[in-house]
């Protein structure tokens, strides 16, 4: 028997995190929510003392999954604002333009017209934060999301090693601004933080910048490469310090991705700049976020340590192209009483 799921707690949690700001904030700017990042001059005495005690970084990090969990409506809430903090992605050599065009769709309308009735959502609409592609694909992908209010993502500068030459690099931006995108997910050289050579990882990521134009830069560092935490806190105050919209954990394709203990540092990081520039950074998370449970185990993580402005998609994003499928499955389940088949779920 199918079970009567009211809307209100749905739409209280949508309105509740919708627009709310603290105290550091500045003045809500474009489509993408927030005034931009406009950087700051290189500056090594803004970085150069940062150390992180891993040992205390992973309690912390483990706490979150030793909180009572959050059950029924409320659960139902969190998983509805989930999927709009996705940047649905494919990412795979074969990637044809029909395989986008359908994750398209399925950015734009996530849930099924019967799960969205079995949960009360009336008229209240969904969809992905972004869709996520190779260059080759952002024409098929710009016109299959033109007018939705869904953005586009591409993904450049020699992804995912970022070993091109910079002039290549650059270009590539260019290009993928020129066919649509209006977000660029960078990779950084991590050889330069791996050299200390911080004002030339400075420089890169200020040139990429200022080649995206009005397009947002997600900047990926790539941390399972960056060797400890205090590499990835330095990296991230260097990236948001040359002008990044957003830092990311990973490209998703090295052999250890996004970790709790890896984005609590990220984080503290956006804290502290923010309580240095009062400029807001967004953060997210890629690769190993594929499943419901961890999904709400990083936006406790966000509500906890930057509060409930950074639930909002223009500040957190996740890189995932498993999650939503197990987030319908489980709204499937609230709404139904029973688990449907994976299958049931596809992206497209």
């Amino acid at each position: 028997m199918t079970q009567s799921v009211s809307s209100a707690p749905v739409v209280a949690l949508h309105n509740q995190t919708n627009g709310q700001q603290n105290s550091h904030s500045p003045a809500r700017g474009n489509a993408h929510g927030v005034v931009r990042n406009p950087g700051l001059a290189f500056d090594a005495d803004c970085f150069a003392g940062m150390r992180v005690n891993r040992s205390a970084t992973e309690r912390r990090a483990a706490s979150y999954g030793n909180r009572r969990s959050i059950k029924k409506q409320q659960q139902a809430a969190w998983l509805l604002k989930a999927i709009t903090l996705i940047d649905l992605t494919t990412l795979s050599g074969d990637d044809t333009e029909a395989r986008v065009r359908r994750l398209c769709e399925k950015a734009k309308h996530p849930l099924s017209k019967k799960l969205r009735e079995q949960l009360g959502m009336g008229d209240w609409q969904v969809s992905t934060a972004a869709v996520c592609v190779y260059h080759d694909m952002l024409k098929a992908a710009s016109q299959a999301l033109d007018g939705s209010g869904v953005h586009l993502a591409a993904v450049s500068t020699g992804f995912p090693a970022g070993l091109s030459p910079l002039p290549l690099r650059l270009q590539e931006i260019s290009c993928s601004v020129a066919d649509g995108a209006d977000e660029i997910d960078i990779v950084i050289s991590r050889r330069q933080v791996l050299e200390g050579n911080w004002r030339g990882l400075y420089d890169e990521i200020k040139a990429m910048r200022e080649a995206c134009g009005d397009a947002h830069i997600k900047t990926i560092l790539a941390t399972g490469e960056l060797g400890n935490l205090t590499n990835v806190a330095k990296a991230s105050m260097v990236c948001m310090m040359a002008g990044a919209d957003f830092i990311k954990t990973s490209t998703g394709k090295e052999s250890v991705n996004a970790t709790l203990p890896v984005s609590l540092t990220m984080v503290r990081a956006i804290r502290d700049y923010l309580d240095m520039t009062g400029y807001q950074i967004g953060f997210k998370p890629a690769g190993g976020v594929s499943d419901a449970k961890t999904a709400l185990l990083y936006m406790t993580m966000m509500k906890e340590e930057l509060g409930e402005r950074w639930l909002q998609p223009d500040l957190f994003r996740f890189g995932a192209s498993s999650l939503l499928g197990d987030i319908e499955r489980q709204l499937d389940h609230y709404a139904s009483g029973y688990y449907s088949a994976a299958y049931r779920h596809s992206m497209g």
